[in-house]
């Protein structure tokens, strides 16, 4: 009967590592799905940079997953149980090493590394690796049970967050201690909103790219139907609406070239220090995605409440007129010829100030020569009656194409 050295009983993930060392006579580091740390062998001074970086930090670095992903590593690893082998990049400090995923059913819990230095695992001991990842299946799967009802936990308590249900912020200080977070000192919600539901499967390939970007700390996060919500801890970053932005792009990019996943759109609310303004964090970052898809193309790359400008206000404005049935005589009037004479006078206004009334640019954007536009310009100030050269008449008729633009 074959030897199987991996079926006694072991204590803890940190024993079960330090037998698979011993057997292979390698350094080995167990990591879960998320590339999360989970034990490693102690025994074993030899090893590479990506390992200590992995040890120090808990966790694989961003770097080491982002090349992994793009040399095939990773997307093999998620689709076979048989070992991997991974040539040295020497440019992210990894060495010549073995992989293996650890499966239960159809579902990866994690992956075991074998560090191949000055030897090569031979056929019988890429065997033994085989074995070591069945061994190990039933405890990263009762791991993963306790890591999800804490993230049920951290779930209510978001909604709860999100809806104003905790108006103390006391209370809210002590929910998050107890749920072990470390409660944010700046924050803001980020909303990304996909074309269909949210099923099983992309929550788990979501859940994936948020444990292991290192970009920002997300410190809780929930779906509802097609919104994944996030609350993102901004402490010590020192220019956080541009490190949101660039976490917006850079999620949805992964999301795209690794899972296929694509059409998602995202807002963010204001930065705020106290968390009684979470729920006005998350009603800002719903109305920044409610506001680019009344205008897409206008607000193509304004994810921030903040910089949504006179946007935050054209629904208030609309109320405001028709509450007073207020009527803008030079947008009728322009209205009225373009549909006459089959013209382009509004068109051509609202991209003059899209262009920040430069000439050139809005030339350019209309595809008419300058002089066209002048004489456009020149009609419309005739015709709309309004002194182009008072922003205030400028701004109002501006205000109200956008508002009739938003309704269509």
């Amino acid at each position: 009967m074959e030897h199987d050295p991996f079926k006694a009983n072991f204590d803890s993930l940190e024993e079960f590592a330090d037998r698979i060392s011993e057997v292979l006579h390698c350094p080995i580091t167990i990591e879960d799905a998320n590339h999360r740390l989970i034990a490693y062998s102690t025994h074993d001074e030899r090893t590479d940079a990506a390992r200590v970086a992995t040890i120090i930090g808990r966790r694989v670095p961003e770097k080491v997953i982002n090349n992994l992903w793009k040399e095939g590593i990773i997307p093999a690893l998620l689709q076979t149980n048989q070992p991997v082998r991974v040539r040295t990049i020497d440019e992210i400090g990894l060495g010549d090493r073995v992989a293996i995923s650890i499966w239960k059913d159809e579902e990866v819990l994690g992956f075991i590394w074998a560090i191949e230095i000055n030897k090569r695992l031979s056929p019988d001991e890429l065997d033994l690796l085989k074995k070591a990842a069945e061994a190990v299946k039933n405890k990263l799967l009762q791991l993963q049970i306790r890591k999800y009802k804490k993230v049920e936990r951290s779930q209510e308590f978001l909604w709860k967050l999100l809806t104003g249900h905790i108006q103390s912020e006391k209370e809210m200080l002590e929910s998050f201690h107890q749920l072990q977070i470390t409660p944010p000192s700046s924050f803001s919600v980020t909303v990304f909103r996909f074309a269909e539901e949210i099923g099983e499967e992309a929550e788990k390939q979501i859940s994936y790219i948020l444990q292991t970007t290192q970009r920002l700390k997300v410190q809780l996060y929930t779906i509802d139907y097609n919104n994944l919500i996030l609350l993102v801890s901004l402490d010590s970053i020192p220019q956080p609406s541009e490190d949101l932005t660039s976490f917006v792009n850079s999620f949805s990019e992964k999301m795209k070239e690794r899972f296929g996943i694509r059409e998602i759109s995202a807002g963010f609310g204001n930065i705020y220090e106290a968390c009684l303004n979470i729920q006005n964090s998350y009603q800002e970052a719903l109305k920044v995605l409610t506001i680019k898809k009344m205008f897409p193309y206008e607000t193509t790359h304004i994810y921030s409440y903040h910089h949504l400008g006179i946007y935050q206000f054209l629904d208030v404005i609309l109320e405001k007129k028709k509450a007073d049935n207020i009527r803008n005589s030079s947008f009728e009037k322009l209205k009225i010829y373009d549909q006459k004479h089959h013209s382009d006078l509004v068109e051509s206004f609202e991209t003059f100030l899209d262009k920040d009334m430069n000439i050139n640019e809005t030339a350019k954007a209309l595809n008419v020569h300058v002089n066209t536009l002048s004489y456009r310009l020149k009609r419309i100030s005739e015709i709309g009656d309004i002194n182009l050269k008072d922003y205030n008449q400028k701004i109002m008729l501006y205000i109200d194409i956008k508002i009739e633009k938003g309704q269509l």
